[in-house]
């Protein structure tokens, strides 16, 4: 007994695996509601049409359409995006340029065109996926191109167990199968590989009537019989007319074998590929091969590299232009040609150039500038050195990534950036694999194409943000960029062969080196580039921001002026930070105010003086931290180093009658927390030395409050501030007006160096701080700071616990 399904059952039929298997491009879920959507088309008359010359589509075929008329070109790409069913019917006559409702066949496939790709040479390939049959009723649109009202042709298909249907199933394989082999097996190496996957009965008939080397009119006369019984039959006796026409042609051609020479041969066999690539379109790929030919012979790569492009442009020769192995080869190849192999920009080093721009560009930052003029001396001197890789690290908004653009232009190289914060995808380094659509080459060599030399200046910046996860760590891919001795060879996933790396100068930037592995950092020379003091930050907005705010915000140079006692308000009252973001920030708001009175032709100050910031900026953002007083008992100030700068830290401790409890509080980590458990051991060990009552340990508790508890605080920076706030707090001594204090301690009571130290003056001397307590092993820090940075300071350097009490306690 024969049943009728419509098309949708007979897709959903199909496994997910078996459309998994074949290449299928969508999700059977996307299908949902398919029958609901065919009833409104219906009613409506607005189902597009896509008329096909020389081709009849059959049901549950994923297939590739190449379109050439406009008209369809506009079609698929709007049915691509708005996931529209479209009707595919094949035309009576292919000639027909603009077919009419009485050029079309009545029968023909719902479809749903998955994905549209542009082909170098102009044409484009649908990505379509035939669901089942229907009939067109009518056309009710003709622009911008045919529309109209189709209805489903249900199909009456066999019974699972309907062993005749499976009989003449087999026969028609074999057949099929047949013609493969009298075609050949070169020729037909795709059509065996896709039948041999398929997984049911429906599924395999419909591929063998798609592909079945027979005329479009007796395919339209199988898609036009609902019954499938009745067309397997029809279909059977083409393949056997198929067969046999093949076979006499076969006959024929060996029995004129003989009779032609080698070169008759070869000239018959040139005409017939020229024949065919020109019905293919292959006049273009001609020129588009001839082209790439043209680009390979003006390039500088070694002869390597030549056969390497030689072996490439012969496998792009192989592929069809229709085929999308096509474009991906195309573009690997043209990646190969736009890159600069062994293409150099002319590097002119003259020093005091150097030393002028990167003073015009920059203010202050004297040790990173001297490091630089050294390392332009020695390429001077000689030419092949290997580029050095830098690392500059400090707050954000000190100016080390504008560094890499100000070197560029003093030594006359190309300049790049390549932004690595929340990168997580080793492949963004190495590039990925041509081993699926989408791959592209990675970052180093996409900027390098940019740049057009392989020797220009790249900076990496915010090489400290570089994730990880199951794609790999690109860190470690990393290191073989930043290996001198190894980039020479560098080699991306995409490009498949060795490019030189050493000539490039790069320069990564960071804000911290906790992050980085020690295998990265040792493959770069580190560079501190430290926070501003305030009159740093003025005489920067004085020479680099105003000028730059006002031009942005449409002002003449001339035109507004701030104040020094404007500009440093601005940097103490509404600005905390070690570099000058904010600061520009605060001076780009501040303009802002201003043109909004100027582009309503109203009256505006020209020079800006500190009543104008208060009226403009608002009130206070921030208030400074200024040294308030030792007067009590257990409150010492402490010296820190943040991601903003500098700041001071005060930390407290204070007794009450207990059993000896140790409280702390104020938002503390785990090295602080630590600090303070050492701070009270090293105490309780030398109590008697110290003028402290053992038993006062058991009848009291400690508890030690850093104030601000919002604001997490750790690090190894505060163990000689919670000994001398203990021992004050135990002693009744109070500690000595304007000091401050930074260091480690050991549980033997030495004094251990800690980091951070220009920025930790800085802050202590905004503050008011005149004296500092430090190691005595940060003594070599000290004599690296400008003497502008100590003027108003006295340090005292300690080597153990005993010489800060003496110092610090009155």
């Amino acid at each position: 007994m024969n049943k009728s399904n419509s098309f949708l059952d007979i897709y959903n039929g199909i496994s997910c695996s078996a459309r998994a298997a074949h290449g299928a491009i969508v999700d059977p879920s996307q299908f949902d509601g398919i029958e609901d959507d065919l009833d409104f088309i219906i009613d409506e008359g607005n189902v597009p049409i896509l008329p096909l010359r020389n081709m009849v589509v059959f049901p549950m075929i994923h297939l590739p359409l190449s379109l050439g008329r406009d008209s369809s070109k506009l079609l698929a790409n709007e049915a691509a995006e708005s996931k529209e069913l479209v009707f595919l019917v094949a035309q009576k006559d292919a000639n027909v340029e603009t077919p009419k409702a009485s050029d079309l066949h009545r029968i023909g496939v719902v479809a749903r065109i998955m994905k549209v790709m542009e082909l170098p040479d102009g044409t484009m390939t649908a990505l379509c996926v035939a669901l089942g049959r229907a009939r067109l009723r009518k056309v009710s649109k003709k622009s911008p191109y045919l529309r109209g009202a189709i209805e489903p042709e249900l199909d009456i298909i066999p019974e699972d167990d309907d062993l005749a249907f499976d009989a003449t199933l087999a026969t028609i394989a074999e057949t099929f199968s047949h013609i493969l082999n009298l075609i050949g097996e070169d020729n037909t190496r795709e059509l065996r590989f896709a039948l041999s996957q398929m997984d049911t009965n429906l599924r395999m008939f419909n591929f063998i009537c798609c592909n079945a080397p027979i005329s479009t009119d007796e395919k339209q006369q199988l898609l036009d019989e609902r019954i499938y019984a009745k067309r397997m039959e029809m279909l059977l006796s083409a393949l056997d007319r198929a067969v046999q026409l093949l076979e006499i042609k076969l006959e024929i051609e060996q029995r004129t074998h003989s009779d032609l020479s080698q070169q008759q041969k070869e000239h018959f066999l040139h005409q017939q590929m020229r024949t065919i690539r020109d019905e293919l379109g292959a006049a273009a790929e001609e020129d588009e091969i001839a082209e790439l030919r043209a680009r390979a012979e003006k390039m500088c790569w070694s002869p390597e590299a030549g056969k390497h492009f030689e072996k490439e442009l012969a496998k792009l020769q192989r592929f069809n232009p229709s085929n999308p192995e096509y474009a991906i080869q195309y573009s690997y190849i043209d990646t190969l040609l736009n890159l600069p192999w062994n293409k150099t920009s002319e590097t002119k080093v003259n020093l005091d150039k150097v030393e002028e721009i990167l003073n015009r560009d920059h203010y202050a930052l004297d040790k990173v500038k001297e490091r630089i003029l050294e390392h332009m001396a020695v390429l001077k001197l000689r030419k092949d050195m290997k580029a050095p890789i830098l690392c500059l690290y400090g707050a954000p908004g000190v100016g080390k990534t504008s560094l890499g653009r100000s070197i560029a232009e003093a030594i006359g190289r190309e300049y790049s950036r390549i932004s690595l914060g929340g990168l997580h995808d080793e492949a963004e380094i190495r590039g990925h694999r041509r081993t699926y659509m989408g791959a592209m080459p990675g970052r180093i060599i996409s900027a390098l194409t940019k740049c057009g030399t392989s020797n220009p200046v790249i900076v990496l910046d915010e090489i400290d943000k570089i994730g990880k996860d199951y794609k790999g760590d690109p860190a470690q891919a990393l290191l073989e960029v930043l290996d001198p001795e190894q980039n020479s060879k560098f080699h991306d996933n995409y490009v498949d062969f060795d490019y030189d790396l050493s000539n490039i100068l790069f320069i990564a930037t960071a804000n911290s080196l906790a992050p980085l592995s020690s295998p990265l950092l040792d493959r770069m020379e580190v560079i501190e580039v430290s926070g501003y003091i305030t009159e740093e930050k003025a005489e920067i907005a004085r020479l680099h921001l105003v000028p730059k705010v006002l031009k942005e915000h449409g002002f003449e140079a001339d035109e507004i002026s701030i104040t020094p006692e404007a500009l440093r308000y601005i940097i103490e009252r509404y600005t905390r930070e070690a570099g000058v973001r904010q600061l520009e920030k605060r001076i780009a708001k501040l303009l802002r105010k201003i043109a909004r009175l100027k582009a309503s032709d109203r009256e505006y100050p020209r020079i800006l003086t500190v009543d104008h910031i208060s009226e403009y900026l608002g009130k206070e953002e921030v208030n400074p931290d200024m040294y308030e007083n030792n007067d009590n008992i257990g409150v010492v100030t402490g010296l820190a180093w943040t991601s903003v700068g500098g700041e001071i830290l005060f930390i407290e401790s204070a007794l009450s009658e207990g059993k000896g409890a140790l409280s702390l509080t104020g938002n503390l980590g785990d090295v602080m927390k630590e600090s303070a458990t050492l701070a009270l051991q090293y105490i309780k060990a030398n109590a008697n030395t110290l003028g402290i009552d053992p038993k006062t340990f058991t009848t009291h508790d400690v508890h030690i409050h850093v104030p601000e508890g919002a604001i997490p605080k750790d690090g190894p920076s505060a163990g000689i501030t919670m000994v001398t706030s203990l021992v004050s707090s135990y002693t009744g001594r109070k500690v000595r007006s304007h000091l401050a204090m930074t260091g480690e301690i050991t549980l033997r009571g030495k004094v251990l160096p800690v980091g951070g130290i220009k920025e930790k003056i800085l802050a202590a001397k905004r503050s008011g701080i005149t004296d500092i307590i430090l190691s005595e092993e940060n003594r070599k820090d000290i004599a690296e700071i400008g003497s502008q940075y100590l003027e108003g300071l006295t340090f005292h350097h300690v080597n153990n616990i005993s010489d800060v009490l003496r110092i610090a306690l009155l």
